[in-house]
């Protein structure tokens, strides 16, 4: 039995293990970005070859491309290695065009917006 030396340690615990691998990265912004790791540094700043945005929109989704993609690293939030083998989305996910998962953002983004006013002229009633 070997026991694992310095470099296998720093390895282990490195963006090193993703290099060329296709990975999701999730942002504080709550995007949700894709593609193959090709560079980082000692700050977690990534580049990302082939990127896209996945944006989801209840049963509805599109990967809207990016090409070459650099993020800063302190908008990151988690990076995790996708498995190609497996199915990346749930069956019952419909892939849509660019434009249509933007008015679905829009309608959402309404209705979100409506209950938030109706909440503000319901605030006297003290619901606590």
């Amino acid at each position: 039995m070997s026991w694992p030396g310095p470099d296998d340690i720093f390895l282990s615990t490195s963006l090193a293990t993703y290099l060329d691998k296709k990975l999701l990265v999730l942002l504080r912004d709550g995007r949700k970005l894709l593609g193959l790791l090709r560079s980082f540094d000692q700050f977690a700043n990534v580049v990302l070859e082939g990127a896209c945005e996945r944006v989801i929109v209840g049963d509805l989704y599109c990967d809207i491309p990016l090409g070459l993609y650099v993020i800063r690293g302190e908008n990151v939030v988690i990076i995790g290695e996708l498995d190609l083998e497996k199915e990346e989305l749930p069956s019952r996910m419909n892939p849509v065009s660019e434009d249509e998962i933007k008015r679905a953002q829009k309608a959402e983004r309404e209705a979100t917006d409506l209950k938030g006013s109706m909440r503000k002229r319901m605030e006297f009633l003290d619901f606590d």
